[in-house]
């Protein structure tokens, strides 16, 4: 995780760079193939009123 993160910043404006990365065995996806993005976001908006930062 932090060999990724440092790679990143190494080509990367600081802004654009992962604070985090997570890795997960299998994806979510729909019948086309698709990921089903909200089902990753769904643990990070957990708690949280709004779904913005």
């Amino acid at each position: 995780e932090a060999e990724i993160i440092e790679h990143c910043r190494s080509l990367l404006a600081h802004y654009k760079c992962p604070t985090s990365v997570d890795f997960r065995a299998e994806l979510a996806r729909t019948a086309t193939g698709k990921l089903q993005k909200f089902k990753l976001r769904a643990p990070y908006w957990e708690g949280r009123e709004r779904q913005v930062n």
